[in-house]
């Protein structure tokens, strides 16, 4: 069965790209780098408790079911709770798990240091197992990370790892997309630098690879249109996609990914700014309006709160807070587009 996701995937290689072929990706892989957070709130009681494991498994199933999201990122563990609920069976939603995790994703773990300190591969993922019973459980397709730091001694090694993981990935065959972190500490760089050593990175690491081991896409920081822009132009055949970040507003939300798919960018693959929202399926439906140029971005707050109101759920903000902009990259450019 040929997926949704490989479809437009297919569509944006071809030069047929048009705004409802951009991907939409959940990422609810948050238990890879956290604990007991990484399930986010159930916003329907009062007070708003944290959500147990099993219910954070059966809002992924609600996800699934409502047909907007194109990839449901997973860990490997709860893929197969999910598979075992046949969360999949019969959907256009492709699943995925993440095949490794820097040590920087470690920082959501309670009264953790690891984002303070160059961050380091780690991989513990088992493809093999994965892919054993693959199409009617798992899946062939994994996420791989890597967060450069100008340290040549931890950059090599990352590198090395991620030879490693592509030839376990091409003997079992699994396909993955590849992240690209910005350094997680301060390598003495702007952020128009920062975009620029990132983008390089990304292109001086796939440069010996041959196509049978190419990554499906990329998942990258958003550092500003010129970053964004100079990435997406360079090689046709890779598809650049953004990652969330951290929970920001709803008009961050909005606004991130109408200027992905502004500045080049064919994918947006969001975690806390879908886990942290108070209505995710009204939040999922509204990104897939503003991207197909249906709604500004801020008249989808707008919509958005409306709805809220409607289920009987409270803002976590009071809509003019919701309406700004906090997240300083994305100002330049919405200035300029109203």
């Amino acid at each position: 069965m040929v997926s949704r996701l490989d479809r437009k995937l297919g569509a944006i290689k071809a030069g047929r790209y048009k705004p409802t072929d951009f991907i939409i990706a959940d990422a609810k892989d948050g238990d890879v780098g956290a604990g007991v957070t990484a399930s986010g709130f159930d916003w329907s009681v009062k007070p708003a408790r944290r959500r147990t494991r099993q219910e954070f498994i059966t809002q992924i199933e609600e996800i699934v079911r409502h047909d907007v999201v194109d990839l449901m990122l997973v860990s490997q563990s709860n893929l197969e709770l999910l598979d075992e609920r046949g969360a999949f069976v019969g959907s256009e939603v492709k699943p995925a798990i993440r095949g490794n995790i820097e040590t920087m994703c470690w920082a959501g773990v309670r009264h953790g240091r690891y984002a303070g300190v160059p961050s380091r591969p780690f991989r513990d993922t088992n493809l093999r197992r994965a892919i054993a019973n693959y199409p009617t459980a798992g899946t062939d397709l994994c996420l791989y990370s890597i967060c450069f730091t100008n340290d040549a001694d931890l950059d090599l090694r990352a590198l090395q790892d991620f030879a490693e993981f592509r030839a376990e990935a091409s003997a079992t065959g699994m396909k993955y997309f590849y992240e690209i972190f910005n350094p997680n500490v301060d390598i003495g760089l702007s952020r128009e630098q920062i975009g620029e050593f990132v983008n390089d990175h990304i292109l001086k690491s796939l440069a010996s690879v041959p196509r049978a081991e190419r990554p499906q896409f990329l998942k990258t920081v958003y550092n500003g249109p010129a970053a964004l822009e100079e990435l997406a132009s360079f090689d046709s055949e890779l598809i650049v996609g953004i990652l969330g970040g951290g929970a920001g507003t709803t008009r961050d939300t909005f606004e991130l990914i109408a200027q992905t798919e502004r500045y080049g960018g064919r994918l947006a693959l969001f975690g806390r700014k879908i886990n942290l929202a108070e209505a995710p399926l009204v939040l999922i439906e509204l990104m897939r309006a503003v991207v197909e140029g249906n709604i500004a971005t801020d008249e989808a707050v707008r919509a958005y709160h409306g709805n809220l109101q409607t289920l009987g759920l409270a803002p976590v903000r009071p809509l003019a807070d919701d309406l700004r902009i906090t997240e300083d990259v994305l100002k330049p450019a919405a200035v300029a587009a109203a």
